[in-house]
C-alpha cells in the first residue's frame, strides 16, 4: 500500500471543489486509514470517536488502572502523568486544527490544489513528488520512536509490572492492554507529525513557486509581469500564516512547558532516574522538539527563500545598470548595443572549481552567477529601481502574528529557551 503514489497524476488540476473521488483520493485513503478522514459525515463522526478513545479514554485507564503503584524500582513509572498530558494536549491541538483546515477549506484547497493550474509543469511535479514522498517522511520521525516505545512496553508487560486480569485471564488482558496503549502512543504521534508535515508540503510548495519565479529574471519580462507574480506569492504566504499560525503559536507553548516541566521533575534532588523510568519520557521530548522543528524549519526555509528574492532583484539591476553603462573609449561614438560593454566589467564567470566548492547549496534564488544581458534589455533604469525598492520594503515570509519567522527570530527563541534552561538549572541543581 505504501508504493501507492498519493494523488493521480493523470487527474485535472483545474477543479477547486474538494470531494471523494478527486485527484487526491489515494492521499485521502491514507488519512482514513489514520482514522483522520473528514470529507464526510461518517468518517468525521468515526474520526471522532477514535481520536477521544486514543488520545483521552486509553491514556486515562493505563495511567490511573493500568499503571501500578506498588511496583518494583524498575517497572515504577513516576512521569506517567507528564507522558499522557504532553502527548494528549498536543494530539488535540493537531487533531482539532486538522479538522478545522478540512471543514472550512476542503482538502484540496487547503493543500493549494486548486492553484496548481496556474503553476508550471515544474511547479506541478515537483508539488506532486514531494507530496507522494509526505508519508515517506512521516514514516522516518515515527518508527524509530514508535520501535523504541514497543521496546519499552513489551518488556514492561512481559516482565510482570501489572497483574490486573481485567479479561480474565492475565496474559490476555496484558496483551490486550500492550496493544492498545502502543494503539494510543502511535496515534497521538501520527497525528501531531502528520500537521507538521502537511505545513512542510505546502511550503516547499512556495519554496518551487519562488525558484520559478526567480526564471523571470533570466528572460526579457516586462516589471508589471514581475509584480503581480509577487504579489500572488506573498498573497499566498500570508493564507499559509494566517491558517498556522494558532498551531506553531501553541505547538511551542505546550512544547516549552512539557520540557521544561520534565527538566524540573528530573533535575530535583529526590529524583531517581534510569533508563526504564525516563525513557518514555525522553521518547516524547524526542518526539515533539522533532515535529517542532520541523514547523520552525519549513517556516524559516521559504522566509528565508521568500527575502532571497531582494538579494537576486538587487542584483539584476546591477548587471543591467553596469552593462548599459559606457565605456570612455566608446563614449562620444553610438551608443553601443546591448551587451558589448558587459565583456569588459564582467571578463569572466565563476570557475568550475568555484562551482564545485559551493556544491548544491546554490539555486535559483540564491547564486553567485552573472544576470545575462538580454534579461533586461528593454527595462529603464526608473522601473528597475522602484522594483527593487518594493522587493526592499515588502519582504514575504511566513508570520506569526506579525512576526516574522526568519533566522533571526528562530535565535531568539533559541537564546530565550536556553536562559530559562539555566535559569531554572541554577535554581534546581546551582548551576549558574
Amino acid at each position: 500500500m505504501a508504493s501507492l503514489p498519493l494523488i493521480n497524476k493523470k487527474r485535472a488540476y483545474a477543479r477547486s471543489a474538494s470531494h471523494a473521488y478527486d485527484e487526491l483520493q489515494s492521499f485521502r485513503s491514507y488519512l482514513r486509514w489514520m482514522c483522520v478522514d473528514q470529507s464526510n459525515g461518517w468518517t468525521a463522526t468515526l474520526s471522532w470517536f477514535v481520536f477521544i478513545i486514543f488520545t483521552f479514554i486509553i491514556p486515562g485507564f493505563s495511567h490511573f488502572y493500568l499503571a501500578c503503584s506498588d511496583c518494583d524500582n524498575r517497572h515504577a513509572r513516576p512521569y506517567d502523568s507528564l507522558v499522557q498530558l504532553s502527548l494528549s494536549c498536543i494530539a488535540t491541538l493537531s487533531f482539532v486544527s486538522l479538522s478545522q483546515f478540512v471543514r472550512i477549506y476542503g482538502l484540496k484547497r487547503f493543500l493549494f490544489f486548486d492553484k496548481l493550474c496556474d503553476e508550471s509543469e515544474t511547479v506541478r511535479k515537483g508539488y506532486t513528488a514531494q507530496l507522494n514522498r509526505s508519508l515517506k517522511i512521516l514514516s522516518i520521525f515515527v518508527t524509530p520512536c514508535f520501535a523504541a516505545e514497543s521496546a519499552y512496553k513489551i518488556w514492561w508487560y512481559t516482565s510482570g509490572a501489572t497483574a490486573i486480569p481485567f479479561l480474565g485471564n492475565v496474559i490476555v488482558s496484558d496483551t490486550v492492554a500492550c496493544v492498545l496503549e502502543l494503539g494510543s502512543w502511535l496515534y497521538r504521534t501520527i497525528v501531531f507529525f502528520l500537521v507538521c508535515v502537511l505545513f512542510r508540503l505546502i511550503c516547499y510548495l512556495q519554496i518551487l513557486r519562488l525558484q520559478d519565479f526567480a526564471l523571470v529574471f533570466q528572460v526579457d519580462s516586462d516589471v508589471e509581469s514581475v509584480l503581480r507574480e509577487h504579489l500572488r506569492i506573498r498573497r499566498h504566504l500570508k493564507i499559509i500564516s494566517h491558517r498556522y499560525r494558532v498551531f506553531i503559536l501553541f505547538a511551542l507553548i505546550i512544547v516549552t512547558v512539557s520540557q521544561f516541566t520534565a527538566l524540573l521533575d528530573t533535575t530535583r534532588h529526590t529524583a531517581e532516574l534510569s533508563i526504564f523510568k525516563t525513557g518514555e519520557l525522553a521518547l516524547v521530548s524526542v518526539s515533539l522538539l522533532a515535529g517542532l522543528m520541523i514547523l520552525l524549519r519549513s517556516a524559516t526555509r521559504i522566509t528565508h527563500k521568500a527575502q532571497g528574492v531582494t538579494c537576486l532583484a538587487a542584483k539584476w539591476h546591477v548587471c543591467a545598470t553596469i552593462d548599459n553603462f559606457e565605456a570612455p573609449e566608446v563614449a562620444d561614438t553610438e551608443t553601443p548595443p546591448v551587451g558589448v560593454v558587459s565583456t569588459s566589467v564582467f571578463p569572466c564567470e565563476a570557475s568550475s572549481s568555484d562551482c564545485e566548492d559551493v556544491g548544491s547549496e546554490e539555486d535559483e534564488l540564491d547564486n553567485t552567477k552573472l544576470i545575462p544581458a538580454y534579461a533586461y534589455s528593454t527595462i529603464s533604469f526608473q522601473k528597475r529601481q522602484a522594483l527593487v525598492t518594493y522587493f526592499e520594503n515588502n519582504r514575504a515570509g511566513i508570520t506569526l502574528f506579525g512576526i516574522m519567522l526568519d533566522r533571526t527570530t528562530l535565535h531568539t527563541i533559541v537564546t530565550i529557551e536556553l536562559s530559562l534552561v539555566l535559569w531554572l538549572l541554577g535554581k534546581t541543581i546551582g548551576i549558574s
